[in-house]
């Protein structure tokens, strides 16, 4: 659809007002119960909602946002810039073929649940792969596997804040939910414990009460600051303070493991162009 009189400047133009009719008679259909909707004028730019008389008066007048050509606060799709559609079950498939020794989900600390004796890489994927490829339950439709459910279980905890009490309560109901013999995990722990080969792990670092000093490495069996000689714990082994280290190998690692993100990691070495005079990029400047 030509949408080039978007940026005619002639707003009395048969073109320009023929287009601003068209998009309007879109536009009716996104309206509120107030009857208003977004207002893509030069001052309102998709920010104000108002009523569709309104909003005519603001593109005659004020014009119509030169770069909203796709309508997409106005019900249209962006076609253009729609991904191939992959099932999140392949999307994993492809990670787990990228890398098989990279950790793919942050589930926080894990020393809780590592054994001395942990499985070789290969064993590992193998595991996950399977786990990928197994059914919730039987019957279940074949995008959704145990790890995928889990996985994403885990995603809306992080983004919800869910606590581990309301997460094994939530657990608990799907187990009775689900068919006999389904293969969802029953407690917080165990879908820790399922995802650990697949987590971002982290240490967790004692920190003086007034950040003197971090109980690591020399100092970590130390029961008061070496510094200024605060005890370490407010009570029975619970420290003041805690601090959270992601290592950066293994984030490192994960980036470049995967063949979408190791093309943008390696951009600065093959894809930027450097051009005397011309600030393309912050690292193009003056340090």
């Amino acid at each position: 659809m030509d949408r080039s009189w978007i940026s005619n400047l002639d707003r009395i133009s048969a073109e320009y007002v023929a287009g601003v009719n068209q998009f309007l008679q879109i536009a009716r259909e996104t309206v509120d119960a107030t009857g208003c909707t977004l207002c893509p004028c030069k001052n309102c730019i998709n920010r104000v909602k108002r009523h569709i008389d309104e909003i005519r008066r603001h593109l005659l007048h004020q014009g119509f946002l030169s770069t909203y050509t796709v309508w997409v606060e106005h019900g249209e799709v962006d076609h253009s810039e729609e991904p191939a559609h992959e099932s999140f079950a392949d999307e994993m498939e492809e990670a787990f073929h990228d890398a098989t020794r990279d950790h793919y989900f942050d589930i926080g600390s894990t020393s809780d649940m590592l054994s001395p004796e942990q499985p070789a890489n290969s064993e590992r994927y193998d595991n996950l792969f399977e786990q990928l490829k197994t059914p919730l339950y039987d019957g279940c439709n074949d995008t959704i596997s145990a790890l995928t459910f889990v996985v994403k279980l885990m995603h809306l905890k992080v983004l919800t804040k869910w606590t581990d009490r309301s997460f094994d309560m939530l657990i608990k109901l799907l187990q009775e939910v689900l068919p006999p013999g389904n293969r969802c995990p029953d407690s917080y722990y165990s879908t820790r414990k399922m995802l650990c080969d697949v987590g971002l792990r982290y240490e967790q670092i004692d920190v003086c009460k007034y950040d003197c000093s971090l109980f690591y490495g020399e100092y970590s069996t130390d029961q008061d600051c070496h510094v200024c000689g605060t005890s370490r714990y407010i009570r029975k082994k619970i420290p003041h303070k805690r601090l959270r280290y992601f290592p950066i190998t293994p984030r490192l690692k994960r980036l470049y493991s995967s063949k979408s993100t190791a093309i943008l990691m390696r951009w600065h070495k093959e894809g930027r162009v450097v051009e005397p005079g011309v600030l393309r990029h912050p690292a193009d400047g003056e340090a």
